[in-house]
């Protein structure tokens, strides 16, 4: 599957990737004809009852990560800053990770504490990554764009630069929205740039900039939360719950298929 998910970046259109939470969702996903599945860190630690990009998720990574064998789709997975505290460590992740089939993982440089991991650090990591798995793609994300720095462009294109000669595959930059700066960093990006969909923009139009990916991170996660509190309360106020819902039988199915 890394050859294929590598290939899915250089297609006409850019890539979807819808994200799932836990099995059910990452099956579901892929048996809807998505060319790729990947995770939401946020919706897996939230399930858990855990703080996203704490660090504290690897367990239910690796059990969501070992759906990869079942889906007819590449998976790649979300390990927010590598789920290691030494590059050899997150390596041994990754390396755990394509073990289970994984084709792909996302790297972030954003710290719980509002800062941004230094360039030297993050590229240590990619590097250790790309050496111990050099197949799996890894997708190295910046949050310039959320931590709102005065000149974000210009620190996500030296990032850019530097992930790209660490050997990222891909360079993700959640919180870019405005077209020209798109335009600028798929312009000087040497890689396939992702962009985090936001309500209002076109999958055509984002091709046309140059983006090669599109995730939608947890938006999904969060539209299943409130599906789940809409339905309740319309049940408890005596409204009509949405039709052509999946029936227990859908889901045992889908997890448990006949053979």
């Amino acid at each position: 599957m890394t050859g294929t998910f590598h290939a899915l970046h250089r297609a006409a259109e850019p890539l979807l990737l819808p994200n799932a939470w836990d099995h059910a969702s990452a099956l579901a996903l892929a048996r809807a004809g998505f060319a790729a599945v990947g995770t939401t860190s946020l919706g897996v630690a939230a399930a858990a009852g855990k703080p996203d990009a704490g660090g504290a998720t690897l367990d239910e990574t690796l059990r969501l990560a070992a759906v990869a064998s079942r889906l007819r789709c590449p998976l790649t997975v979300d390990i927010e800053a590598g789920l290691g505290a030494t590059p050899q460590a997150v390596a041994d992740v990754a390396a755990r990770l394509a073990d289970l089939g994984v084709a792909g993982v996302n790297l972030e440089d954003g710290r719980p504490d509002g800062t941004l991991t230094p360039v030297a650090d993050r590229t240590a990591t990619i590097a250790a990554v790309k050496a111990r798995v050099p197949d799996l793609f890894v997708n190295a994300r910046t949050d310039t764009y959320w931590l709102r720095l005065d000149d974000p462009l210009a620190e996500t294109l030296t990032r850019a630069t530097a992930y790209t000669d660490a050997g990222a595959d891909g360079f993700f930059a959640p919180g870019i929205t405005d077209p020209d700066d798109i335009r600028a960093l798929t312009a000087h990006s040497t890689v396939p740039v992702n962009v985090l969909y936001q309500p209002g923009m076109s999958l055509p139009a984002l091709g046309e900039l140059g983006v090669r990916r599109v995730s939608l991170g947890s938006l999904l996660f969060r539209a299943a939360l409130d599906a789940t509190l809409t339905t309740a309360l319309a049940v408890a106020a005596d409204r009509p719950v949405a039709s052509g819902l999946p029936s227990y039988a859908d889901v045992a199915t889908l997890i448990d298929p006949p053979r």
